[in-house]
Order: C-alpha cells, then structure tokens, then sequence
C-alpha cells in the first residue's frame, strides 16, 4: 500500500497535487472521444456523413497518436524553459482545440473532427510535464511512489466514461466540449498560482540539444523501456479509448439488459459509459500502487506479475466465448495490471536515466502514446476484417508475451550493473 507518510516534509506537495490534477484534467480531455465516439458517429449521420469502423478507430487513435509525438516536443521545453511554463502554453492549445469543437458542434465535418482530436494530442503529451516536475522534487527512494501519484491522474479517463455519455444524452455530445473547456480553464488558472519548478538546489535544468536525444536512443535501455511502457500504457490508455465501442459492438443486447436491472437505465450508450468507466476505475487508481509495489518488491519482479496477469487476460477473450460478466471482470483484472504496471516500469526510468528524465518521459511517454494508437487501431481493423476482436486480443496478448521475455533478457544485467548503485529495489 501506499505509505503517504513518507512524503511528510519532503519535496513540494503542492505542486505534487497540481501535476496529479493537470494530469487527471488533461488525460480527461485526451481519452474524452472514446466515451462520445458512437455519439458523435450518430450525430454525422444524421448529416449524411457516415463512419465506419476504420475511420471510428483513426478517430479515436489520433489524440493518442498526437499525444506520443508531441510529448518528445514537451519533454525537451521541460529541460529547456521549465516544466511550468511548457504546461501552460500546452494546454491553451487544448482550451483552443476545446473551444472548437464545443462551437462548431453538430455541424462538424470528419476533416474537422480529425484535427480537433489530433490537437487534443497536447492534453496526452501533459505526460512529458507532469511527471518530471512532481519527479524533481523528491529523491530515488520516493519516484516510484510520487511518479505513481502524478499518473494516477488518468482517472480523468473514468470521469469521461461517467459523465460524458449523460450530459451528451441530455444537451448533445458538443457539450461535453463546452464543460471540458470550462474545467481546463480552471485548472489553468489554479496551476498557474500553485504549481512551482523545482529550485536549482534540489534540480538544476540540463538544456539539450537535439543530439542529446540521439545520444539516448542509441542506449539499448532506452528502447527495453519504450517497449514496456508502449505495452503497460499503450494497452491502458488503448482499451480505455476503444472500451465504449467495444462494448456497445460486441454487448449491447447484454449491456441494455443490464441497464435495466441494476441503472434504471434505458439509453444503452449511456450504461457503457458506466460500465467502461468501472473497468477503467482499477487501473487508473492503482498506478500509485504499482509504483510502491515496485519500490518495494523491485521493478523487474513487479513487471512479471502484472505482465503475467494481462497476458492470461487478454488471450483467454481471444480464445474463449466468455460470457458477458465474465468478459467484464476479466477486463478489469486486465486494467487494473496495465496500471500497476504503468507504475512499476515508471519506477525503474528514474533510477536508470535520473538526470534525462525530461528527455526519456517524453521518449517513453512516445512510446506509449504510440502503443495505444497500435492497440486502438488493431482492434479497429480485428472488428473490419473479421466482424470481431478476438484477433485483436489476441495479437495484443502475443505482445505482452514478448515484453515479459525481454524482461527475462534485460533483468540479470540491469541488476549487476546501474541497478547495483540505484537506490533501490530493480
């Protein structure tokens, strides 16, 4: 468990508490087409415009595709100008991209729908920002449990799949734009005031220079972690945008009935928001938890276990005709491993590459972002090609399995070498 007494008197909670918020509103806004994707899918019909199954996936893969590549560009104005002032310009572009869609509304084109999610990219790069800042001000025997409370902001997420498929019932899903615009504002505003860049005494700023980062990605290490992450991350955040589409493609009979019985609750758009936001809640919440499991148990060791789970998960759905509750509670143990483990592997960067952490969050970050883009639009073409996803699960559990041999490949070295001086458990 997560012992928040060791933090007492150390680094600076403040802004420790304003990454978690920016983070939570930004992964909010990053992952909010996912729950409104069938929605808006309805609302351009009705003007004539259709969307298939490929398309729906490039949709909702693009904020995750423009959130990898725009974290290397954040990360490298974190060691530039600071993390402060990167997270503020940032999240203007998303207010903007926000403010767009709410004002545009029902008359969106697709061409139009596709910039907007691509500019919503700079709410998931807020990953290249928020972690090193709330990082740099604790020392290596607190990252894996400070980074864990940083990124347990992706709660956002379950607060889109909450809230977002009701207000869209009730005003239309355009809405959704306006009061996520509103809430973004005010976390500006509160970011502004509280957050705080680290002093020089406790982290001084390295600025790099593009050769810098070629330096880093010539380091074997820096592509095992872009590996782990792309599968903890990328699988996360991947099932979180594609999960309404998911459930509404393959249980919707099910999911109405559902409603039914336990929501009083007839609009079955609005009762996978529900049920998505229960399976996402496990992963989103234990990133923290993985993070101090690791800094317990050690990295490597951690990794195997989460892995493990998520691989026997993910093909027993590929496999097997497992029924609905099955299904369900067999995502969320998928989950709710792909969060710890987004904490372990973030527990192990630190004590690795301490003094590139601007650099290696944005590259790792990257690598994530580009994991789920992969996910999302490997369950979109599954769905196209066979009319369903087990293909898909599939080809995601081989992957993991993959992950878990590189760990095999990479632990007896990390250990005798760098993790022999980290500072802690690998």
């Amino acid at each position: 468990m997560i012992n928040f007494k060791e933090l007492k008197g150390k680094g600076h909670f403040p802004t420790l508490f304003m990454a978690f918020l920016y983070f939570d509103m930004s992964f909010m806004v990053w992952t909010m087409l996912g729950p409104l994707g069938p929605e808006i899918a309805e609302s351009m019909k009705a003007h004539d415009e259709i969307i298939n199954a490929n398309q729906m996936a490039t949709i909702l893969s693009l904020p995750i595709l423009g959130g990898a590549l725009l974290r290397i560009l954040l990360g490298f104005l974190v060691d530039k100008i600071g993390a402060k002032k990167t997270a503020l310009m940032s999240q203007l572009i998303v207010i903007a991209a926000l403010l767009t869609g709410y004002f545009i509304g029902e008359n969106i084109t697709y061409e139009i729908l596709l910039f907007v999610a691509f500019s919503l990219g700079f709410a998931g790069a807020s990953f290249a920002v928020a972690l090193p800042q709330a990082g740099q001000w604790y020392p290596p025997k607190l990252q894996g449990v400070v980074l864990g409370i940083a990124g347990a902001g992706n709660i956002g997420v379950v607060l889109d799949f909450l809230f977002a498929p009701k207000i869209a019932e009730i005003w239309g899903w355009p809405a959704v734009f306006g009061v996520a615009a509103v809430l973004a504002i005010i976390v500006w505003i509160a970011y502004l005031f509280l957050a705080k860049d680290a002093p020089k005494e406790i982290y001084t700023p390295r600025p790099k220079k593009v050769s810098d980062y070629l330096k880093l990605l010539k380091d074997k290490d820096t592509w095992w972690f872009s590996l782990f992450y792309a599968i903890s991350f990328g699988g996360f955040v991947g099932f979180a945008s594609y999960m309404k589409v998911y459930l509404m493609n393959t249980y919707s009979n099910e999911m109405l009935e559902f409603g039914k019985i336990y929501l009083n609750e007839s609009d079955v758009k609005v009762v996978a928001g529900y049920i998505g936001a229960a399976l996402i809640f496990a992963g989103a919440v234990l990133r923290a938890v993985g993070g101090s499991l690791a800094d317990k148990h050690g990295g490597v060791k951690t990794l195997y276990a989460f892995y493990g789970m998520v691989a026997l998960g993910a093909a027993s759905i590929g496999f097997l005709h497992v029924p609905f509750y099955a299904t369900l509670l067999v995502i969320a143990i998928i989950m709710a491993n792909l969060g710890m483990a987004n904490g372990a592997v973030f527990q192990l960067v630190p004590q690795r590459f301490g003094k590139d952490m601007g650099i290696m969050t944005g590259i790792v970050g990257c690598a994530g972002g580009l994991g789920g883009t992969a996910l999302i639009k490997t369950l979109g073409w599954s769905k196209a090609t066979f009319n369903g996803y087990s293909v898909g699960f599939l080809i995601f559990a081989g992957v993991v399995l993959i992950g878990i041999i590189g760990i095999s490949l990479v632990k007896t070295r990390w250990r005798t070498t760098w993790g022999a001086n980290a500072g802690s458990r690998i």
